[in-house]
């Protein structure tokens, strides 16, 4: 009944027609503990500022029933999983067995970190079980950097992670093995130097651009705004089985629904809220949503392809993936014989 409404509104509009939304998300951010990480980087503004009573309301941890249930209904549709929004997935309770859950079921799994819990038992656990890929958030080139940009100086530490997760995969095909670079004031000298570096040992590096607390980007600039892709594909969920409308809601304060108290995943991914925003969207009228009023991170999904010598290369006003073609093998990166080119089968790197 909503998404009829919504293609009745905008039938009378100017505006952009409906976009489709699947049966199902195929992005599902599942927060498994809440509230934790083993960092305080000053450009996040969950763990940055020290806060311990806001953060003691974002605690909390998703018993693994409770994954489960959400998994058992979304599990014909097999959306990539994320096991964390806020926070360091290595310090979660039962990560071993979450995983484990969800691999079991076929789901493909990549996993964000910020690599200082990555022991060798942890890495050949996830060549073990074949995730699919590890992405280790760094961010500088100098302890210097990784100070103002992570708050630690513990870059060795975080570079070895690296190298551990690669000398464990071996030559495995599983897990695609990445880091990330977000830039800002503080680093962005070093930000050539970190891509040129890293992608002699890597499978893929990205490198992003750093948003403001209402997603905003300093200086960015772009032509006509489009509807987000995030509603189209993306569902956050909170350890509490809250939805947020976005990733970025770190606070929960976007309450699109609760999938183990309004109906499971199904219910809240087409029910009113979460339909309304996208019929917003749709029409242009950004600023009835206060979250999405000033947000640049919807350009991130508008991107183009490029070969460019060994590297398949992404780019995004905000994001920019270079891919090793010869490590294509464990992504879904296809030559097409007819055309000579290559082709990227998947809409994320």
């Amino acid at each position: 009944m909503a998404d009829e409404k919504r293609d009745e509104t905008i039938a009378g509009s100017s505006q952009q027609a409906p976009l489709p939304v699947p049966e199902l998300p195929t992005r599902m951010l599942i927060d498994l503990q809440g509230g934790y990480c083993n960092l305080k980087c000053p450009k996040c503004y969950v763990h940055g500022p020290d806060d311990s009573e806001s953060l003691k309301k974002l605690r909390g941890r998703m018993a693994l029933e409770n994954a489960k249930k959400i998994l058992d209904e979304v599990s014909q549709a097999r959306p990539l999983i994320q096991p964390c929004l806020w926070t360091e997935p290595l310090m979660a309770k039962e990560f071993r067995e979450h995983v484990t859950a969800i691999k079991a079921q076929g789901f493909p799994l990549t996993l964000n970190t910020n690599g200082l819990l990555l022991n060798d038992e942890m890495a050949q656990f996830f060549v073990d079980i074949k995730i699919e890929s590890v992405s280790i958030s760094i961010d500088a080139t100098t302890k210097e950097s990784l100070l103002k940009t992570r708050g630690t100086d513990k870059l060795q530490e975080i570079q070895e992670s690296v190298f551990r997760m690669l000398r464990v995969r071996g030559d495995s095909e599983y897990p695609r093995v990445g880091v990330s670079f977000t830039t800002e004031e503080a680093n962005r000298h070093e930000r050539d130097e970190f891509v040129k570096y890293w992608i002699q040992h890597v499978d893929v590096v990205r490198v992003g651009e750093r948003y403001d607390t209402d997603g905003s980007v300093e200086k960015f600039q772009t032509t006509k705004r489009v509807p987000c892709g995030h509603l189209y594909h993306t569902m956050p969920i909170h350890f509490n089985g809250n939805v947020s409308m976005c990733c970025l809601d770190g606070f929960q304060s976007t309450k699109m629904g609760n999938v183990f108290t309004d109906g499971g995943v199904r219910a809240v991914w087409h029910g009113e809220k979460f339909t309304e925003a996208r019929r917003l969207h749709e029409t242009g009228q950004y600023d009835k949503l206060p979250f999405c009023a000033n947000c640049d991170v919807w350009a991130s999904h508008t991107f183009t392809d490029s070969v460019e010598g060994d590297l398949l290369v992404r780019r995004a006003p905000l994001m920019t993936y270079y891919n090793r073609l010869d490590r294509a093998k464990n992504w879904n990166i296809k030559h097409n014989a007819q055309t000579k080119k290559w082709e990227i089968q998947t809409p994320t790197s």
